[in-house]
């Protein structure tokens, strides 16, 4: 039977190994292309639907009012605050959703 390892060292030993080795843990370099900054979308997203968001429940809201269905408005307007907060106030997800797992008894860190 053949020491395979022992052969394999030795032909790594013979090979310049510590010089491979080097190779192997070298680290690669940084990426010459940076990612793109997205630091500002949320705030252009708000900039842009927030208007069209209130148009459109301005259109609804009068809508409903017009043709006396007061029982839809009443639950059209409570839905379009609760879309609008989530919508509006920033990091309000992370922070319903922190509590939610806290609530259940889940550790949230």
């Amino acid at each position: 039977m053949l020491p395979l390892l022992s052969s394999t060292t030795d032909a790594l030993a013979q090979a310049g190994g510590a010089d491979l080795l080097h190779l192997a843990a070298a680290t690669p370099p940084p990426p010459t292309q940076e990612a793109p900054d997205t630091g500002g979308l949320a705030d252009f997203l708000r900039g842009f639907f927030g208007p069209l968001f209130l148009v459109i429940v301005s259109i609804v809201a009068v809508f409903f009012l017009f043709t006396r269905e007061i029982t839809r408005f009443a639950q059209f307007i409570i839905l379009a605050i609760f879309i609008g907060i989530v919508f509006y106030v920033p990091g309000i997800i992370e922070v319903i959703a922190v509590a939610l797992a806290r609530a259940m008894g889940v550790s949230a860190e």
